[in-house]
């Protein structure tokens, strides 16, 4: 059994599940019509095509594995019942450091009402409790102002610049690193969102 996978996560009408082969139809519809909005912020390889998964069945059987395997956690974000995003936790590591980073994407025309900070709280906090990690990490790129707004508003600590660190959009962009602790948030990161929406 890996260690706080499968999860299904929810507030409001925000919910987190994993990622399905069935969602293949309305996550190709979001992903087409928000093609252009991600393009700037997506990943991508560097070295070959054949590493990148050819279908979104592909795709969903390598997370599913990599999941099994409790390296990464992939979840589907919806929204009042309705696929808007993916939240990722990848790049599980246990031992001595037992952390992890964040990575997401919402619908462009669900920006905006606080999907995503909820999203990343919810995944936090699970990460902290239901999986067990100290740390939780977010890598986001100087000019993603959107990204920039998630981070501030759920008070992740600023950890400086990762010169050249991910190949996006075909070449190796620098990223701003924030970070989280289990210890800096005890009552948990969405009880802090909560408190920030509601201020």
């Amino acid at each position: 059994m890996t260690p706080g996978w499968p999860a299904r996560l929810r507030e409001g009408p925000v919910e987190l599940r994993p990622l399905r082969l069935r969602d293949a139809g309305a996550w190709r519809e979001v992903r087409s019509r928000n093609a252009q909005w991600l393009r700037p912020w997506e990943a991508t390889t560097p070295i070959s095509e054949h590493d990148v998964p050819s279908t979104y069945g592909a795709m969903v059987r390598r997370l599913r594995a990599e999941a099994r395997d409790g390296r990464t956690m992939p979840f589907a974000v919806t929204y009042e019942g309705s696929f808007v995003g993916q939240v990722t936790v990848g790049g599980i590591a246990r031992g001595s450091l037992l952390s992890a980073y964040i990575g997401y994407w919402v619908d462009q025309r669900f920006a905006g009402r606080g999907i995503t900070p909820t999203a990343v709280a919810l995944a936090t906090d699970h990460c902290f409790t239901g999986a067990g990690l100290h740390r939780v990490e977010i890598n986001i790129r100087p000019e993603n102002a959107a990204s920039l707004r998630v981070v501030e508003k759920l008070g992740f600590r600023s950890e400086g610049l990762r010169e050249r660190y991910l190949h996006i959009n075909g070449a190796w962009r620098d990223h701003l690193t924030f970070a989280l602790c289990a210890d800096e948030v005890p009552e948990g990161l969405l009880v802090r969102w909560r408190s920030v929406r509601q201020s």
